[in-house]
């Protein structure tokens, strides 16, 4: 099996005093893409360019304490590659690819955070500029190799991906032309969303992001934001998925899913 987690760290520093990192090392994935970094070269480096015997690559936000994605995996790359070709977006550290090509398979691992519009019109607009350019890009990996994107996608596509989806319609993350982008990557481009071909109908127990208001968590009124979302090979090898609760390092959850697969 390999095991492969994604997390929204909110912050790269403040997830390690809530104990990630022993988590990570008990939990042992063979790889984490983690989002939100929220820290530069200088704050990784002696510190969080390893964590529990996997080696980090990143894709760091030129804005401090901003953005920013990794990848730390147990298997060496044959290839790293920062940013998807978009300089309004790369220069936000929003996309890592990390690419195996082994006698086995050829394939990626993507470590991706999408941009929020909650704060505000302008900032929705970038999403919706970033759900347009990153569409054709997807289009153009799947012609060339296999590849699972890990990350948060800020976009609960249906109803049961939030609880209180009457009253968000017209939110972010769950606005229609949001949703219809997420149906034309599953249905055209066909990628899987894995969570959910393992568990077609979990309400609460899929959700991954809490808003930090109400006592969200508490309640569990939640949101399903963060994805494996596969080419149909990769999302065909997925035996199992789990959101971890037990702890909370950040504002979300991580989603591990085993892949019946190795390098």
């Amino acid at each position: 099996m390999f095991k492969l987690t994604s997390l929204n760290l909110n912050g790269i520093r403040s997830a390690a005093t809530k104990g990630v990192q022993a988590w990570l090392e008990a939990h042992a994935p063979d790889c984490i893409c983690v989002q939100e970094i929220k820290a530069q070269s200088p704050d990784l480096a002696g510190r969080f360019e390893s964590l529990a015997g996997l080696r980090g690559h990143f894709h760091l936000a030129e804005k401090k304490g901003y953005s920013g994605v990794g990848l730390y995996t147990r298997h060496k790359p044959s290839a790293v590659q920062a940013g998807f070709g978009s300089p309004e977006f790369d220069a936000e550290g929003r996309y890592l690819e990390a690419r195996f090509d082994t006698p086995r398979r050829r394939f990626s691992l993507i470590s991706a955070y999408f941009p929020s519009g909650s704060s505000g019109p302008e900032r929705q607009q970038a999403k919706f500029r970033f759900l347009a350019e990153f569409y054709p890009h997807l289009q153009r990996l799947k012609r060339e190799r296999d590849f699972i994107l890990c990350g948060d996608v800020n976009i609960a596509h249906q109803e049961i991906d939030l609880k209180n989806w009457k009253s968000n319609q017209k939110n972010s993350g769950f606005l229609p032309e949001e949703r219809a982008w997420m149906s034309q990557v599953l249905d055209e481009l066909q990628l899987v969303d894995v969570y959910r071909r393992l568990h077609p109908d979990t309400t609460g127990d899929s959700y991954t992001w809490w808003s930090n208001r109400g006592q969200a968590y508490a309640k569990n009124v939640g949101w399903r934001l963060d994805y494996h979302l596969a080419t149909p090979a990769l999302g065909a090898c997925a035996r199992a998925a789990a959101v971890y609760k037990a702890q909370k390092f950040s504002d979300h959850a991580p989603i591990t899913i085993d892949y019946a697969f190795s390098l």
